[in-house]
């Protein structure tokens, strides 16, 4: 286990940043996954997928949110105001949902009010269309451009169609690796944790590009030169559901005996597969890529698209039930679960539904206890996993 990928996965404050930053590096933070971080590397700039790990108060985040709000980017809004995003030099706040768009104008009037809550010197708003079609696909395409247009005119860089290969290319070096470490976690008997697994994709997105690559390979090394297998598991389980950084949930499913083979959820491994197109307009690729498969259920009318990929990856890993977990509030992965339970039944997969809070203000308790029940009910043999129909 990289001792690297692992701390990045557990902490905001991280070594490689701040060297990063010393040698006058640029730093970007980001909240959605339908920001194509090439635009940043190919700007020589360093791309932080902002998260809210370790919050354990909300008293700033409920101010400006309100109770009825999901609690991710209450924790987002919390972090910025302790500050521990003071390291950052500009922000870009995606629409990956309505609370996520208020992340935008909650913190610009937190940073007012809140003393010693200094802002980024640079926002973003870049807005997304809900479907990647058609005339949303060519509005995308033109959002993406003034994003180019808006860092080079604020950071004085020039961001090239050159540098824009370049950094496709190396990050699909990065989806190419992490297809194999999916690949590995697809062997049975269990080569490679859940908790290890997860690590390395929640790294992904914090850590500079060549350290995380040079890990994740070794990584995958170790984990093909091992002589035994992961031992001691229950069963083979899959998650999915709304944003999960929260290494604690994976822990305690691998704590009750089980493994997890296998997760789509938002810092997981969706977008990895097919590559970027490295040929033609950058652009034009990049924008094809983030907005294709519609992963997210905030894309309008796609949720047989993605029955079939979830149903396809859970048979690809053998998970023997699924646990689908949503932040309490969201309704977007809410109302998917709900599809999701009825029609994995259909497919004879056991499922488990959990609400529960962000990160450290999940009751651990109360989700132990269930996953315990989940686990004795999976006792009694199943039939295969089958895969939804396309």
């Amino acid at each position: 286990m990289s001792s690297i990928l692992s701390q990045a996965a557990r902490s905001i404050d991280l070594d490689p940043v701040r060297k990063f930053k010393e040698k006058g590096g640029t730093v970007i933070g980001y909240t959605c996954s339908f920001v194509p971080v090439e635009i940043f590397h190919a700007a020589g700039m360093l791309p932080i997928r902002l998260r809210g790990i370790n919050t354990e108060s909300l008293n700033i985040g409920d101010a400006y949110y309100g109770p009825f709000v999901c609690t991710f980017p209450k924790a987002l809004l919390q972090q910025a105001g302790q500050g521990s995003f003071k390291f950052l030099d500009g922000a870009v706040i995606s629409a990956g949902c309505d609370a996520m768009r208020r992340l935008d104008e909650c913190w610009r009037k937190m940073s007012e009010d809140v003393p010693g809550a200094l802002p980024p010197s640079w926002f973003y708003y870049l807005d997304v269309p809900h479907k990647p079609q058609g005339v949303a696909l060519e509005w995308y395409q033109s959002r993406i451009r003034k994003l180019i247009q808006a860092l080079e005119e604020k950071f004085g860089v020039h961001i090239t169609d050159e540098s824009l290969h370049l950094a496709i290319s190396k990050q699909n070096k990065v989806r190419t690796a992490l297809g194999e470490l999916a690949e590995l976690r697809c062997l049975e008997p269990a080569v490679v944790s859940g908790t290890e697994a997860f690590e390395a994709l929640i790294a992904r997105n914090v850590l500079p590009t060549d350290i995380y690559l040079e890990e994740l390979d070794r990584l995958i090394e170790e984990v093909k030169s091992r002589a035994e297998p992961v031992s001691g598991y229950r069963k083979r389980l899959f998650i999915t559901g709304s944003i999960c950084d929260d290494l604690e949930l994976v822990e305690q499913i691998e704590a009750a005996g089980a493994v997890v083979v296998g997760e789509t959820v938002c810092y997981g491994l969706r977008n990895t597969s097919p590559l970027v197109s490295d040929t033609g307009d950058p652009v034009a690729a990049l924008s094809a890529f983030y907005l294709s498969g519609s992963v997210c259920p905030r894309m309008f009318g796609y949720y047989p698209t993605r029955l079939v990929a979830i149903s396809g990856r859970i048979k690809r890993t053998q998970a023997q039930g699924v646990i689908m977990q949503n932040i309490r509030f969201c309704d977007l992965h809410g109302s998917e679960n709900g599809l999701l339970e009825r029609d994995l039944e259909k497919l004879d997969v056991p499922t488990l539904r959990i609400e529960k809070e962000y990160g450290a203000l999940t009751e651990k308790g109360r989700l132990r206890m269930r996953i315990d029940a989940f686990l004795e009910q999976l006792e009694k043999s199943r039939p295969p996993v089958q895969e939804a129909e396309g």
